[in-house]
Formats: C-alpha cells, sequence, structure tokens
C-alpha cells in the first residue's frame, strides 16, 4: 500500500528554495531538516508554508512548525506536514528538542508519527524517531549531520519498513551577505542525493535564493522578505517529473534580534 520514500518532504519555502539543503539553517523547520539546528533558534518561532503540486487545487503540500527556547534547557520544537489529495495522502507530526552541547557544537532529537491514508485500502501508521547534529568547527563554517529513523521502524499494519536516511552537509558564509550550502543523503534503498543552495542578501530584509537537487532533479529560485522578526518567503520549483509548482512561506520570529546574535547571520 504504501511506500517508504514518501516520509521527505522539503518543509519550509526557504529550505525549499535552496535546493532542500537546510541541515544549518537554524529556524522553525529545523525541526524538519536537522533538530540541532534549534539550538540556535531564540526566543519564539512560529512557521507554515503551502504548495499546490501539478498546480492542482486538490494535490496540495503544507505544514506548520513552532520552535521555543527556554533557556539553559534547551529549545523544543514541533512540526506537522501533509501532502497528497483526499484520495491519498500522507502526514507527520513530530516533537522535536535540541540544546548547545559546546560552544560550538549542539545536538538534537526528535519523535516522530506518520500516516498513510487511502481511500479503500485504510490508513497505516509509524513511530519512529532522528538524530542531528550541528558543528561550527571555524568561523563562518557550519557542518550538520542528521539521522531518520536509523532504527528500522516498521508501518502497523503492512509490517513493511520505513525508509532510513543519513545526511551529512555544510554551509559556509563567504561574507556577511553569501550563505552557500551543500548536502548529500544516502539509504540503502536509493541512490544518494545531492543538494546545493545559496542565499545572497541584496539589501537590508531582502534575499535571493536559488538551489539544486538530484533523483529527481529539481531547480528551485526564490525570494524572501524580513521586516521586523516578519519574513514572507516565495519559491518556483522546476521537477524533472511532475513540472513546476511554487510554495509559499511565512515565518514569525517573536525575537529576532537576539536570533540575529546567536545564530551569527544564519537568520
Amino acid at each position: 500500500m504504501a511506500s517508504a520514500q514518501y516520509y521527505y518532504v522539503e518543509a519550509g519555502a526557504r529550505q525549499a528554495a535552496m535546493g532542500g539543503a537546510g541541515l544549518v539553517l537554524p529556524d522553525a523547520w529545523a525541526s524538519a531538516h536537522n533538530q540541532a539546528a534549534l539550538a540556535k533558534v531564540s526566543g519564539l518561532g512560529v512557521g507554515t508554508y503551502y504548495a499546490n503540486i501539478f498546480n492542482e487545487s486538490e494535490l496540495k503540500e503544507l505544514g506548520f512548525s513552532a520552535a521555543y527556547q527556554v533557556e539553559k534547557y534547551g529549545t523544543a520544537g514541533l512540526d506537522f506536514t501533509y501532502s497528497g489529495n483526499p484520495f491519498s495522502n500522507f502526514m507527520s507530526f513530530g516533537f522535536s528538542y535540541a540544546k548547545q552541547l559546546g560552544k560550538r557544537i549542539s545536538g538534537g532529537i526528535k519523535i516522530d508519527y506518520f500516516r498513510h491514508s487511502q481511500m479503500n485500502y485504510g490508513n497505516i501508521s509509524a513511530f519512529t524517531g532522528e538524530l542531528g547534529l550541528l558543528a561550527e568547527p571555524v568561523d563562518h563554517f557550519f557542518i550538520g549531520a542528521h539521522a531518520f529513523n536509523p532504527w528500522r521502524a516498521k508501518f502497523n499494519a503492512t509490517n513493511e519498513p520505513m525508509i532510513s536516511t543519513f545526511r551529512l552537509g555544510a554551509g559556509y558564509f563567504f561574507s556577511s551577505r553569501v550563505l552557500l550550502t551543500l548536502e548529500g543523503e544516502k539509504s540503502l534503498e536509493k541512490k544518494t542525493i545531492l543538494r546545493a543552495g545559496t542565499e545572497y542578501n541584496v539589501i537590508a530584509g531582502l534575499f535571493l535564493r536559488a538551489g539544486i537537487c538530484t533523483q529527481p532533479v529539481k531547480y528551485s529560485f526564490g525570494l524572501g522578505y524580513n521586516y521586523k522578526g516578519v519574513s514572507i518567503d516565495v519559491t518556483y520549483i522546476s521537477h524533472q517529473v511532475i513540472g513546476y509548482y511554487m510554495k509559499f512561506g511565512l515565518m514569525w520570529h517573536f525575537n529576532p534580534a537576539s536570533d540575529k546574535k546567536s545564530s551569527d547571520a544564519l537568520q
């Protein structure tokens, strides 16, 4: 009934514009990419996104996320994603926790619930987890690592194992305005996926983004505008198989000044 590959969603319009290379990006959507990056989010962050796949109203992708840092105790996050239509859809819900482990390293964990529904076939579901690390070995250079479903959880009704994936990537600031991200993803069932993205701060508050992803090939371009902690993101995606579609996102940071300081411009 279900294919384990469905779990992955390029959550967040910012991350999608950068080819899905979001391992080192510390906003509320870090809960869906690399939980360790949540440790860089100060105060409260809330995000949402929406996309029409194939540009059809019934086939959609959407999500909601939130992250809140309690000083000295770490950052808690939650996220919800949905993709599909009334006839076949996939939903996920997760709770994350991240903490700074040292001056230059943070770690995170997550518990996930997944459900796949198909009309006339019923539902199958599974619980699993994720692990993440984020390090800054030298100033302005970040390395992220992430494992999804490392213990091979299975769907309840079919006993089919969910796919296990491992991601490794890096991000580097060539200046205070230019960020480049690269990452690879590997699983036993699929070929290695490569992702790359860039973000350029044109003027105060305005960002240009671009990215590429393999297996299948996707090109993405996006714009972002941040004003007093509120970010509006628009992304165009050209997919090798399904054509093009748009993704729209909103993000609120209720402590933006502190965020900028803690992440050294990653915001």
